[in-house]
């Protein structure tokens, strides 16, 4: 599946507007926070998930945090639909984010958490995430996961 580049910076969207359903409406369109300390893993996951990961899905908003401060602010002032959370970052990691989220914050939207290796999929199971996608990152795998957050996140907020 071929990704089209996405712009580096966030596309606005109206704060508080829940995900469209998919249909004669048209595909879900959702709004992904991602949080990386590494731009390059940032820009991987943008240009491997792109503007539609699935026929049925668009991603209409990038919001790109470097700091679990801003996940956590971003998260509370809300109108997002999916979180992905680089799990490798320093000092504070997306799995541990994700505990964190997931016990504080009333209906917290799917994560999908980035873990060193296939192996620590356990690490994400523990911290509540929805899925996880290993390093090194497949943009294929990317597609599916955001995809699938993306309808849970619309049936959810539907």
């Amino acid at each position: 599946m071929a990704a089209a580049p996405v712009s580096p910076t966030s596309s606005e969207v109206p704060s508080g507007t829940p995900a469209a359903t998919a249909g004669a409406a048209g595909p879900v369109q959702v709004r992904v926070l991602l949080f990386s300390d590494d731009v390059a893993t940032r820009d991987a996951v943008r240009v491997g998930v792109g503007r539609r990961p699935a026929k049925d899905v668009e991603v209409v908003g990038w919001r790109e945090v470097a700091t679990p401060a801003a996940v956590v602010e971003a998260v509370e002032e809300g109108g997002l639909d999916v979180l992905v959370l680089d799990g490798e970052s320093s000092p504070i990691g997306g799995l541990g984010l994700t505990k964190q989220l997931k016990n504080e914050i009333f209906d917290c939207p799917p994560v999908l958490v980035l873990t060193g290796r296939p192996q620590d999929g356990w690490l994400a199971a523990w911290s509540q995430a929805d899925l996880a996608v290993p390093h090194p990152l497949d943009p294929v795998a990317l597609c599916r996961a955001v995809a699938e957050l993306a309808r849970r996140s619309a049936v959810r907020r539907g």
